[in-house]
């Protein structure tokens, strides 16, 4: 019986080829998904020694509280989802006035003194569920968009894609977006 002493062999040349075309299959085939998240700019910390509260007037505040059970409320009152970016707009821009045409009969509608001194207060329970929370901030966005677009159209005859650098601060600076975030107790 006879041993042959060459021991075969696979020619594995062509499979780093094989290898790599797989690599670019997979990365242009797969897809990456991209999480959305709520773009918001946190305010910069008080420099030292420096008092930065501020004491805010009742009036001015507009507190909207989703509790465990994914109901929004405002002022106590649980309201339906679709009336928070009407009352939202008119506790914003009634200039101290309380009325609410469109607010579909919530009867509390508060107003602030302006625009600029406005803030929304928005807490949430430990069991709200993170779609409600996102529904309630994408409620509260389109408020404060549709205020700076009708601002923008009325106050500098162009809509908000066609401002300037300067107008869009400008349109910012009447509607700043002031909310205050908590978790509830």
């Amino acid at each position: 019986m006879r041993h042959s002493k060459l021991v075969p062999e696979v020619n594995a040349g062509s499979m780093a080829d094989i290898a790599f075309l797989l690599l670019i299959f997979f990365l242009v085939t797969a897809t990456i998904s991209s999480d959305a998240g709520i773009n918001r700019l946190l305010p910069r910390a008080c420099p030292q020694g420096t008092d930065c509260t501020s004491n805010i007037n009742e009036r001015n505040i507009l507190r909207i509280i989703i509790n465990n059970n994914d109901e929004v409320m405002i002022e106590n009152e649980i309201i339906p989802l679709e009336y928070l970016k009407d009352i939202t707009k008119t506790f914003l821009d009634n200039n101290g006035d309380g009325s609410c045409s469109y607010c579909n009969g919530f009867k509390d509608v508060k107003s602030s003194d302006s625009p600029k001194e406005a803030v929304v207060s928005l807490q949430n329970g430990k069991q709200t569920t993170y779609k409600t929370f996102v529904a309630v901030q994408n409620e509260l966005t389109k408020a404060y968009y549709e205020l700076r677009q009708t601002y923008s159209l009325n106050v500098l005859g162009k809509t908000a894609d066609k401002l300037s650098k300067t107008e869009e601060k400008q349109v910012k600076d009447a509607y700043p977006f002031m909310l205050s975030e908590a978790e509830t107790k």
